[in-house]
């Protein structure tokens, strides 16, 4: 998810019973719905008992992810948030770019991708889920994600070289 659409759940949002989440209003105003493993479902129905009964406050409105006051989650915030976790958990970036909350997201497109050609599946037209999951309108706009993972092309060469015995 965006971290718009994350911070736009509402309690509603959640079939627990189907192992659903409801986008609603995402990227040009589409919606979309996430299946979700079974350990997630736990962990959302954990995080709002735990809301519940730890939140200063009631929570107001219809809210899923909020504050300690109750109130809706506000995206800079979050960012912040992550960003102090990022440092308390000494994570090492040395190289790279400090992680971001909205790489999670990327990291989810890639490591969906390097699941399926583990498990030796035709990626390709598998394309099209990870898109709707993602909330692309097509595949097109999930290529960007995928480009110059070391990870991917190394799997990708692979296939190629299987599929052609090694000859260029």
């Amino acid at each position: 998810m965006r971290v718009g659409e994350a911070i736009g759940l509402d309690r509603g949002d959640l079939d627990s019973e189907q192992g659903l989440l409801t986008i609603r209003h995402g990227k040009f105003g589409k919606s979309r719905q996430l299946p979700l493993h079974a350990s997630t479902v736990e962990a959302l129905l954990g995080y709002l008992a735990l809301v519940r009964g730890q939140c200063s406050r009631t929570p107001q409105g219809s809210s899923m992810l909020v504050s300690t006051t109750g109130t809706r989650l506000i995206g800079n915030n979050a960012s912040a948030v992550f960003s102090r976790l990022v440092d308390d958990a000494r994570l090492d970036w040395a190289g790279r770019r400090r992680p971001r909350l909205h790489d999670l997201r990327h990291r989810f497109a890639v490591a969906t991708v390097l699941g399926w050609y583990r498990a030796g599946v035709d990626v390709e037209p598998r394309l099209p889920l990870l898109s709707t999951w993602l909330g692309h309108v097509g595949p097109a706009s999930t290529y960007w994600y995928l480009s110059a993972v070391p990870e991917l092309l190394a799997l990708a060469v692979q296939r190629v070289d299987n599929a052609t015995g090694g000859r260029p």
